[in-house]
């Protein structure tokens, strides 16, 4: 049985954004508030399947949906990433980029962001 794309038959209430070649919608189980998606519109997996123009459609709209989180939620920052395989941590097989802004005082200790998709070797620091 073939699964249905949820980024393909997208849920028009979470699209909070779009241009020609993506658009911008809340993740359906968000990190914090705020978290956004940017897809390109065609149904690619991976960032090395995109053109250079959707690209540019994905960065540009990911600009816009900070601009409005920042301008609605006020975050003290954002984390930006891409699980790209599933070797990666991906599972849903749709090229998407996670806009996730952050607060001060979500996490006891932010430092090394993304690093901390592998724990084992996120803390650099001590």
């Amino acid at each position: 049985m073939e699964q249905v794309c949820p980024f393909c038959s997208r849920e028009a209430r979470r699209v909070v954004g779009a241009n020609a070649l993506a658009l911008a919608m809340r993740d359906a189980y968000p990190l914090s508030p705020g978290h956004t998606l940017i897809v390109p519109r065609r149904h690619i997996a991976s960032a090395a399947d995109a053109t250079a123009d959707e690209f540019a459609a994905i960065w540009s709209l990911l600009g816009e949906a900070r601009t409005a989180i920042d301008r609605e939620l006020g975050p003290d920052g954002f984390n930006i990433g891409i699980n790209d395989g599933r070797a990666a941590g991906q599972t849903v097989m749709h090229l998407h980029v996670h806009l996730i802004p952050r607060y001060c005082g979500d996490s006891p200790d932010p430092r090394g962001g993304v690093r901390w998709v592998l724990p084992e070797k996120a803390r650099y620091w001590d």
